[in-house]
């Protein structure tokens, strides 16, 4: 399929951009102040000590080839990198990392604990890839550039990113404001609000828009949440565009809570993001993966088990899956001819 690509302008002023810097709702901190970095580098308490390395799951997976209208199957390769199946053979990545570290150098910085659960060699024809901010372990170029190179696909993204993506060598790259939507096919995918923050370094901090994603395909609904803390636009998803049935939740990388707050969910924040979107099925991902912040590699498993105890939510609505699980969902919802 040809793909129109979005030529970038100037970006207009708006209630989330002022000119030069985009915003989160309410005014909520877009990132904290290197006084306070160096607060939680130096002067911060124990933090927990990952495993170096952990070995793939012990049978790889086994795509499905039979994902029908009305259904996806979300296959976890690690950190916030789903494979999205849908049917006609639609293949929908989210912010894919298959490097070795997540920095801006390969020397030094976050490296992976996990292998990624579908080897790169092994992915399906990938038509769309979702990059939903620029942090580097969610912009990886490396991965990025090695997608456009095999599978040309259509990179879809904030605002602010169009121009650093083609300088860097993508072919079809989309940029889009909240709430504006791009058609591909049979799906219809939404940029949404999230509240969060991006860098790409020390000297240039949120010049691009950061945010999740919302997939429709028919009647299914499924919600890729990207980075967030949380805020009132879960809600605000809801009534807009109505109650997923999957999405996917960041629950890992928030402590300290006083650093992390604002800009990651910790597991009882997840469980109450699932309840304000209306989730029929919500999934877990960004942990286990890149040791990030302090808490213990299993932790936010830990964690989001007793959050869903407290707020008497069933396990089974909210699942951590495994590295290499496929989760399938269908959606309940009746056609608008057949409703009553």
């Amino acid at each position: 399929m040809e793909v129109r690509i979005h030529l970038s302008l100037p970006i207009p002023p708006s209630d989330h951009f002022d000119g030069r810097e985009f915003h989160n709702l309410d005014g909520a901190p877009a990132g904290r102040s290197f006084a306070d970095l160096l607060r939680w580098k130096f002067l911060g308490g124990r933090i927990a000590r990952w495993p170096r390395s952990l070995p793939a799951e012990p049978t790889l997976p086994v795509l499905p080839t039979d994902v029908g209208p009305g259904e996806t199957a979300a296959t976890f390769v690690g950190h916030s990198t789903f494979l999205l199946q849908f049917a006609g053979g639609l293949n929908v990545l989210t912010d894919p990392v298959w490097s070795e570290r997540v920095s801006p150098v390969k020397f030094a910085g976050p490296r992976r604990a996990r292998p990624p659960a579908i080897a790169f060699d092994a992915l399906p024809a990938v038509h769309i890839v979702l990059v939903s901010h620029g942090h580097y372990d969610h912009l990886d170029l490396t991965t990025l550039r090695r997608l456009d190179e095999r599978f040309n696909p259509l990179f879809l993204t904030g605002l602010g990113n169009h121009e650093f993506l083609r300088r860097h060598g993508l072919r079809q790259v989309q940029e889009l404001d909240w709430w504006q939507s791009h058609r591909f096919s049979d799906l219809e995918i939404t940029f949404v609000p999230a509240q969060h923050w991006t860098a790409r370094s020390a000297t240039r901090r949120n010049n691009t828009l950061w945010g999740g994603f919302w997939l429709r395909a028919g009647v299914l609904r499924v919600y890729f949440a990207g980075d967030s803390g949380l805020g009132r636009h879960f809600a605000m998803i809801r009534e807009r565009l109505g109650a997923p049935d999957l999405a996917l939740l960041p629950i890992g990388a928030y402590e300290p809570r006083w650093f992390m707050r604002e800009q990651h969910m910790n597991p009882e924040d997840a469980v109450q993001a699932h309840r304000a979107l209306g989730s029929r099925r919500s999934v877990a991902m960004h942990f286990g993966t890149f040791q990030l912040t302090d808490e213990a590699i299993d932790q936010p498993i830990i964690d989001l088990a007793a959050a869903l105890r407290g707020a008497g939510v069933n396990p089974a609505e909210f699942v951590v899956p495994r590295f290499g699980e496929t989760i399938r969902a269908k959606t309940q919802a009746l056609p608008p001819q057949t409703r009553r």
